[in-house]
């Protein structure tokens, strides 16, 4: 009571603040990320070993197994190792425990990478560290493609152009582009040749190591000019390396032209994509951390054109995979949900009330409690996704509940002639008690969701706290704001026994009243009758309770035996259902027992 008497009080006080909370949602809402699901933070460190040319059971015999072992010594707080070994790619996967810090497991996994690198056989080189989130999910991709352009070309661009365009997007991760062929120098050995010149293949790649590379040479000061020193034995155009020497033989030069050919080539290529039947490169961009799939898309969208840009004719760049459709149409849909839920709500109110104040007063109270528990949400750190507004979606029906309870007690206490005021306190006074347990059972319903674990408590405990938060400010609300909203609007209005006696309905409001006082009687000869029902099995405990148990006897009793009458070859494993419809047409369904694990 002593919260109502405040409100009554300071009623500016509570009202600035409902203002407050209102002028602030914009900014909560722009701030919070939107996305499909909560952020699922499962630490996981993936660790990826390369090293061309090895095969899958010597990646893990030499290079995972050494690794994991290291990991296990000096990386704390693992739950369990994962690795997976390919030909010339080794995984491995490091879960560990809930609430553990991931960039200190991520430092820790780099420096036992480091040590391990001494173990590991010679020319491996240090492997990538990559976090894991299962929220980086791919939110958008681009295709490029082109008739002109040859396919390692094209993975140069997406690589070193789009890629790097993209990068700097806040929130965007963009791996490596799939499809395409590697960009490499190719040097395509004659073997015969090679042999009848009683050469070797490492006397070329001996040629290659020593002439083809950059070493410093610093400057030279001549008078009062001073040169840079140019010692760059790599030659600027592809073909001059076919013109470096290997070896001389009699005075004769063997270059590398003489025993193979140097060439603008590509790796073996693995995987293949295409646009439109035309072989072309794949970017995806992911979503990194807790950003908005939103602003990562948006701002995808305005970086690209510049990218665009860079890129030579004869590129067709294609989007497509856009996944923050999906998003806007999901909370769009659950948004639009929630507005009819409040929309019909109100309607009941005024159906039940008859008094349009209240029903203000009731329409006011519902936003007011799910902005709140917005501000709430987003201060703790969750986003905008289906859960939490499945959840508010889900309260908007509940939340009614105490402004109702309150608006319809202050009404009975009018009727009875008291004052505004004391007709409040009065009011307020009956249900303070019933209205606080009846929001503390249904905020408990949702305390056992807090004790899931895994991936279920990422995605449910949001919907729980958009709940048990929105149910507290419309408590708070009901004892707080809606009192002071029904002093103000009800501080013209006179009571004296029957609701705005002491005012002509207008004529536009003539129809609504009508069909309000038509249920209103409809509704007062309902509850009569259940009074009346009430009573005679109230002043017939006895035999109603007998009847009762005699009923649940009865029917625990039938349902085995309708169990064998609907089921008769349980053993057969199926059985068919005969049914005749209206005008004489045999309906027959054949179902399988479930236990066997079959479908019909």
């Amino acid at each position: 009571m002593w919260i109502v008497r405040l409100a009554l009080r300071r009623p500016y006080t509570f009202v600035v603040a409902a203002l407050l909370l209102l002028l602030l949602t914009p900014f909560v809402l722009l701030r919070t990320p939107t996305d499909i699901f909560p952020s699922i933070n499962i630490p996981v460190v993936s660790v990826v070993w390369t090293y061309d040319g090895l095969s899958a059971q010597e990646i893990e015999q030499r290079i995972v197994y050494n690794h994991e072992r290291m990991i296990a010594a000096l990386v704390n707080d693992i739950e369990h190792i994962e690795s997976t070994a390919y030909n010339g790619v080794g995984v491995i996967k490091v879960f560990l425990q809930p609430g553990a810090s991931v960039p200190q497991g991520v430092a820790l996994i780099t420096a036992s990478a480091q040590t391990a690198l001494r173990f590991l056989p010679p020319g491996v080189t240090p492997p990538f560290v990559i976090q894991y989130n299962a929220s980086s999910i791919p939110i958008l991709q681009y295709s490029l493609a082109s008739k002109q352009i040859p396919e390692q070309e094209l993975q140069d661009l997406g690589l070193n152009r789009v890629k790097l365009g993209l990068s700097t997007v806040r929130g965007a991760s963009v791996p490596l582009p799939a499809g395409g062929k590697t960009r490499v120098v190719a040097v395509d050995l004659d073997l015969a040749a090679i042999k009848a010149k009683n050469l070797a293949p490492q006397d070329v790649l001996n040629a290659f190591t020593a002439q083809n590379f950059v070493l410093p040479s610093g400057s030279a000061k001549i008078g009062a000019t001073e040169y840079n020193v140019s010692l760059n034995s790599s030659p600027s155009v592809l073909t001059m390396l076919n013109e470096l020497p290997i070896k001389t033989v009699n005075g004769a030069v063997i270059r590398i032209r003489d025993v193979a050919q140097v060439h603008d080539g590509y790796d073996p290529q693995r995987n293949i994509v295409r646009l439109d039947g035309v072989r072309g490169v794949l970017v995806t961009i992911l979503k990194s951390g807790a950003a908005s799939t939103l602003q990562v898309v948006d701002g995808v969208k305005k970086a690209m054109p510049r990218v665009l840009k860079t890129l030579p004719a004869g590129v067709e760049v294609k989007e497509f995979a856009d996944q923050s459709l999906f998003v806007r149409a999901a909370v769009s849909g659950v948004l639009k949900e929630g507005v009819i839920a409040a929309a019909l709500t109100a309607l009941m109110i005024l159906l039940f009330l008859g008094a349009w104040r209240g029903t203000i007063i009731i329409a006011i109270s519902i936003p007011l409690s799910v902005l709140a528990s917005i501000a709430i949400l987003s201060a703790l750190g969750e986003t905008i996704n289906l859960m939490t507004l499945g959840g508010l979606a889900l309260s908007v029906g509940i939340l009614v509940d105490d402004a109702t309870v309150e608006i319809e007690n202050v009404h009975r206490q009018m009727a009875l002639g008291k004052p505004t005021v004391q007709a409040i306190l009065d009011g307020a006074q009956e249900i303070a008690l019933p209205a606080f347990v009846g929001t503390l059972c249904i905020c408990i319903v949702f305390v056992p969701m807090f004790f899931l674990t895994g991936t279920a408590r990422y995605l449910f405990v949001p919907l729980a706290e958009a709940v048990v938060f929105a149910m507290l400010a419309s408590y708070v609300l009901s004892r707080t704001l809606v009192p002071t909203l029904v002093m103000w609007f009800y501080r013209h209005v006179k009571y004296g026994g029957h609701l705005d006696n002491s005012r002509k309905t207008a004529p536009w409001v003539r129809p609504f009243a009508a069909v309000q006082a038509g249920f209103e009687r409809g509704f007062a000869r309902f509850r009569e009758g259940y009074r009346r029902w009430l009573g005679a099995v109230l002043h017939r405990r006895l035999t109603f309770a007998g009847l009762f148990l005699l009923f649940c006897a009865g029917t625990a009793l039938l349902v085995p035996q309708l169990g064998q009458d609907f089921f008769p070859a349980v053993d057969a494993g199926q059985f068919r259902l005969h049914l005749r419809a209206r005008g004489g047409t045999r309906i027959e369904m054949r179902l399988c027992a479930w236990w066997t694990g079959s479908r019909r």
